[in-house]
């Protein structure tokens, strides 16, 4: 992979552009989804009175789905902080699946990484935010999953600590850009009534996981928290 030899992924320009193309597309839904729920309104005032209850649903999923655009920001600039600490690694058949993994405290799709300090030990990072993760469920290790859906995520973009956080992409066309850019994360690094797991790490490690947005890290201050 074009970028592996780089300090950070940040420091990779095709990197810069797949983080841009995200916030983009951010911004399209966030003035999309008001946008259309303006147009129907519209369109119900010429219409017969049914019509309104016909486009109810919409008007209701649409402003469910603007507040949810709008908490997209705050995970995207989350996601550049990993991408400005830690570089890309090019990774083969990384261990996915559908269900619940053994190591895991949530029930939901996975990849399975190992352990920096310990490289026998895996350590499952579970899909927690849903958004955008559809393209992924179908392209992940599962029954129904065809190779050449799952070849589409081979060799996978990774960019981070498995124990704390990480940011994964699926490689383009050309190998040497990232594209679908995603953030995963132990829960208990950003939710402080979780009890972290029992992958040790060290100072340098744990500092290095606050420095990319990890919010609670067992033994490091926070004081900005």
């Amino acid at each position: 992979m074009y970028s592996t030899d780089r300090t950070s992924a940040w420091d990779h320009p095709p990197t810069r552009r797949a983080w841009v193309m995200h916030m983009t597309m951010n911004v399209v839904g966030l003035v999309g989804w008001p946008a259309g729920w303006v147009i129907l309104l519209g369109v119900s005032t010429y219409t017969p009175n049914w019509t309104v209850w016909l486009c109810m649903p919409f008007f209701l999923y649409g402003f469910y789905r603007f507040c949810n655009q709008l908490t997209y920001f705050r995970w995207a600039g989350r996601m550049r902080r990993v991408l400005r600490e830690y570089p890309w690694q090019s990774l083969e058949r990384v261990p996915s699946g559908l269900g619940k993994h053994p190591a895991a405290q949530d029930d939901d799709m996975w990849f399975e990484f190992r352990n920096p300090d310990v490289p026998e030990e895996r350590i499952p990072l579970v899909f927690l935010r849903h958004q955008r993760s559809y393209w992924w469920l179908r392209r992940m290790d599962g029954p129904r999953t065809k190779p050449r859906r799952r070849a589409q995520i081979e060799p996978l973009w990774f960019a981070g600590d498995p124990r704390f956080l990480a940011v994964v992409a699926a490689p383009a066309r050309d190998g040497k850009t990232p594209k679908r850019l995603h953030l995963l994360y132990q829960r208990s690094v950003f939710d402080s009534g979780r009890t972290p797991q029992g992958w040790d790490a060290d100072i340098s490690d744990s500092e290095r996981a606050r420095r990319a947005g990890a919010t609670y890290v067992a033994g490091v201050s926070h004081p900005h928290v």
